[in-house]
C-alpha cells in the first residue's frame, strides 16, 4: 500500500510516519498497516523538521519532498508520479495565538492547500483521502456534555475557522464528486517533538529554565488530552477502516483544566523556582472542549490507551533528555 502524508515532519505527522515505518511501536492493540511506499510532503516551516524523521530517514520506502500543499503544480506532479493509494492531510498552520496575530498563512495552508489537494486527488482518481482536523472547529462547550460528529461548527479563532473551512471543502467533495474521504477531529495531544509554542512543551521549557509559567485567564479552561501515539493509531484506523464520508471524533476522555496540567508538570519536573502566573485572557478563548468518541470506538475499534499520567511522565522525560532539540526553539520566550 502506498501512502502520502502531508505535514509528515510536524509533531503529529512525524509520529504517524514513525509508527507506519516501525520506528515507534504502536500503542497496545495497534492495527497492522502495510506500507510499500510512504511519501511525505512538508513545507518544513518553523514547526516541521527533517530531524523528526531521523529514525526512519534511511528506510528505502520513505521519500521526503519539501513543498507547499498550496502549490498546484507541485502537488499535481507528485500525485501523478507517486500514485498513492491513501492521502492523509496533516499539513496545517495550527497555533491559535499566531492566527490571532495574522490569519493569512492559516487560510493559505488550511483552506487553499486543502482545495489544491482535493483537486489534484480527483484528477488522478485517488482513493481514500483522510482530512485531519481538530475539536476546536466545534467552538466552546459548556460545563457538561460533549460534542458528537453532528454538532454544528462554531469556531472561535482564525485557526479553528480555517480548519472548519477545510473540513467543509472535503465534505463538499464527498457530496459533489463522490470522494472517498474520512474526516477526523482530535483533542489536544502531547508527547515528544512538539514545538514549544504549545502549552505543554512551553511550560516544560519555562519550568526547566526557572521562568514564570503564564496561564491565560483564570487557568480553568478545560481540554481533553491524548498521547500522540494514540492519535497516530486513530489515523491509521480511520484510513484503513473508516466509512466513506464519515467524521470520527478522537477523544481520550481525559479532561483537565490548564492549571491542573501545569501543576502536574511542575510536580514531575521538581523545584526550579518556576511558578504559575495568571495573565490577561486571549480573545475568544474557548472554555471547554470534550468529544464523544463512541463512533470511533464502534466503527474503528479505536480508543485512547495511554493514561494521561503516563503521557505526562514520558513527555517530561523526553524534554529533559533532549534540551539540545528544544532550547534553540525558545528564543522568542527568553526574558
Amino acid at each position: 500500500m502506498r501512502w502520502l502524508i502531508t505535514g509528515g515532519c510536524g509533531f503529529i505527522g512525524s509520529a504517524l510516519v514513525r509508527r507506519l515505518l516501525g520506528a515507534d511501536p504502536p500503542v497496545a492493540g495497534g492495527l497492522s498497516a502495510p506500507v510499500a511506499r510512504l511519501v511525505v510532503l512538508d513545507a518544513l516551516t518553523y514547526a516541521g523538521h527533517r530531524a523528526h524523521l531521523a529514525e526512519v530517514a534511511a528506510d528505502p520506502r520513505l521519500l521526503l519532498v519539501e513543498g507547499d500543499i498550496a502549490d498546484p503544480a507541485l502537488v499535481a506532479a507528485l500525485l501523478r508520479d507517486e500514485r498513492p493509494d491513501l492521502l492523509l492531510n496533516l499539513a496545517a498552520e495550527s497555533h491559535v495565538d499566531r492566527s490571532l496575530e495574522g490569519a493569512w498563512p492559516f487560510l493559505r495552508t488550511n483552506v487553499q492547500g486543502t482545495q489544491v489537494l482535493l483537486d489534484a486527488w480527483r484528477a488522478v482518481g485517488g482513493g481514500r483521502f483522510v482530512q485531519v482536523s481538530t475539536d476546536e472547529v466545534y467552538g466552546s462547550l459548556g460545563p457538561v456534555g460533549c460534542w458528537d460528529e453532528a454538532a454544528p461548527l462554531l469556531p472561535s479563532s482564525p485557526y479553528a475557522a480555517s480548519k472548519a473551512a477545510g473540513d467543509l471543502l472535503v465534505r463538499a467533495a464527498v457530496r459533489s464528486w463522490g470522494l472517498d474521504a474520512v474526516l477526523t477531529r482530535a483533542c489536544n495531544c502531547l508527547g515528544p517533538r512538539q514545538h514549544p509554542e504549545k502549552l505543554v512543551p512551553r511550560m516544560i521549557a519555562r519550568a526547566f529554565f526557572g521562568w514564570s509559567l503564564p496561564l491565560y485567564g483564570d487557568g480553568q479552561n478545560v481540554r481533553d488530552w491524548m498521547w500522540v501515539g494514540d492519535h497516530a493509531e486513530g489515523l491509521v484506523r480511520a484510513a484503513l477502516r473508516g466509512r466513506p464520508g464519515r467524521i470520527y471524533n478522537l477523544g481520550a476522555g481525559q479532561e483537565r483544566t490548564n492549571l491542573e496540567v501545569v501543576e502536574a508538570l511542575l510536580a514531575r519536573i521538581g523545584s526550579t523556582g518556576a511558578a504559575v502566573r495568571l495573565v490577561a485572557d486571549r480573545p475568544g478563548h474557548d472554555r471547554r472542549y470534550a468529544l464523544d468518541n463512541r463512533r470511533a470506538c464502534e466503527e474503528l475499534g479505536w480508543s485512547a490507551r495511554v493514561p494521561l499520567g503516563v503521557a505526562l511522565d514520558e513527555t517530561v522525560a523526553w524534554y529533559r533528555d533532549h534540551r539540545a532539540w528544544w532550547e534553540p526553539l525558545t528564543v522568542e520566550e527568553r526574558p
